[in-house]
């Protein structure tokens, strides 16, 4: 049985990995003022200079009904059966839009609401994929996969809240107070939805540091197989090398750095920096 792995572009994950890990992807819309662009048409950085200019933050439009029936109608000429993820549906009109487009396919669409964002749906796109190649039904990668869900954690750490504020996702007290103290606060994805975290304070290569060593010593029973290290920008690359190091000598086999697309920098905004991490279970399949 041929499966085929998909995603909203809200996985975060670049050509190379997308092929790497054979998973296909369908992308949000990205407004503009009267402008649209499809998710990976235009580079955060294009993202980050409208707002600059216009102080108007770019808005993002959830993959519909429609696109998610074509793109999975695609995928079945050449699969027997499609396993799709998309964003939190905490954040998202797209996972009910993908439920039902798969009401369309007669069982052969199996639609995971991945609770959580980024690189956070990466890995559990790259489990489902894994099971697939040990020869599992889509029904069957489903529900393992969604045993995983709860015990996986994503977070992020932001320079600055305005785009949050921008967005809709912020109050205007909460980014007042962030702002007068210099605060670097840190987002975590609980039960789907968004909140806050630490708070840390400093430049970015001092924040970051903090963040690594914060979430590694809090969330100590990780998978070490693979960790992403997904920002929206960071100019200076010794914080990544750095990053990167910290992570492997705390276990990891894999350290794969990822720049956030457009989707996720719409709401983040520049000098955004996560890293999601899976948490094993006491037994899975491919343990």
């Amino acid at each position: 049985m041929k499966i085929a792995i998909s995603s909203d572009t809200a996985i975060d994950l670049p050509k190379n990995l997308l092929e790497r890990f054979d998973i296909r992807t369908v992308p949000f819309t990205l407004v503009l003022g009267e402008e649209t662009h499809l998710d990976g048409e235009i580079s955060p950085d294009d993202l980050f200079a409208y707002t600059d200019k216009t102080g108007l933050l770019p808005k993002t439009s959830a993959v519909n009904e429609f696109q998610m029936e074509e793109h999975f109608k695609k995928l079945l000429e050449d699969h027997d059966e499609v396993v799709h993820f998309d964003i939190s549906s905490e954040m998202s009109s797209a996972y009910a839009n993908a439920l039902r487009a798969a009401e369309k396919f007669e069982g052969k669409v199996h639609v995971i609401d991945s609770r959580v964002l980024s690189t956070g749906i990466a890995l559990l796109a790259i489990y489902a994929r894994k099971l697939a190649e040990a020869g599992y039904p889509g029904a069957e990668i489903k529900r393992l996969v969604e045993d995983r869900t709860a015990n996986d954690q994503t977070s992020f750490i932001l320079e600055s809240v305005d785009y949050l504020y921008k967005g809709g996702r912020c109050s205007a007290l909460a980014m007042l107070g962030a702002n007068l103290l210099k605060l670097r606060p840190e987002i975590y994805v609980k039960d789907g939805k968004m909140g806050p975290g630490a708070k840390y304070r400093g430049p970015m290569k001092k924040f970051v540091a903090s963040y690594v060593d914060d979430t590694l010593r809090t969330f100590n029973n990780i998978d070490p197989e693979v960790v992403f290290i997904t920002y929206s920008t960071c100019e200076d690359a010794s914080i990544l090398d750095e990053t990167e190091e910290t992570l492997k000598k705390a276990g990891f086999r894999e350290v794969l750095r990822t720049r956030a697309g457009g989707t996720i920098s719409c709401h983040c905004g520049p000098h955004c920096l996560g890293m999601p991490l899976r948490a094993p279970l006491p037994w899975h399949p491919l343990s």
